[in-house]
């Protein structure tokens, strides 16, 4: 029987609902590891991650048995049912519906890590906004306003 050899690497980028800055610093670093955790747990592997307070963006090695559609489904309830759970959020927590995929090569990798990494300074110069539309440019991804993520100036 022949094996599967693959090499797919995803950003991911997707956003809590309504754009609130709900993700705090006091809490941003285990929400990572608990998304990591969930990254590993359905063999897939997490080379970049960083949760602004309104928006995230994660490097993901895909396993070909799990699809773009199902690990963002799994990291998004995931991550809010444990958002919940701690209750480090009044109310109760939630991602927008939806989510940016973008692809890359094994030689792009480490500029990937790098720009998710500096996120922080990233968007001291960028808007949100600013930056998914440059992504949807850059990889020519056709688009209707009326569904991009909700978006508050």
């Amino acid at each position: 029987m022949a094996n599967t050899y693959t090499r797919l690497f995803t950003q991911f980028v997707f956003s809590v609902k309504g754009r609130e800055n709900l993700i705090k610093e006091s809490f941003r670093d285990e929400l990572e590891k608990v998304m990591c955790g969930i990254i590993n747990n359905h063999k897939c592997k997490a080379y970049a991650i960083y949760c602004n307070p309104d928006h995230t963006h994660i490097l993901i090695g895909m396993h070909p048995v799990i699809s773009p559609a199902k690990i963002m489904e799994q990291v998004k309830s995931g991550s809010s049912k444990w958002l919940n759970e701690k209750k480090y959020i009044p109310g109760k927590f939630s991602w927008q519906d939806g989510y940016g995929a973008f692809t890359y090569s094994k030689s792009q990798v480490d500029r990937v890590v790098k720009y998710i990494a500096n996120q922080r300074e990233h968007h001291k110069k960028l808007t949100f906004r600013e930056e998914y539309l440059a992504f949807l440019k850059e990889f020519g991804v056709e688009f209707d306003g009326k569904y991009l993520f909700e978006y508050y100036e």
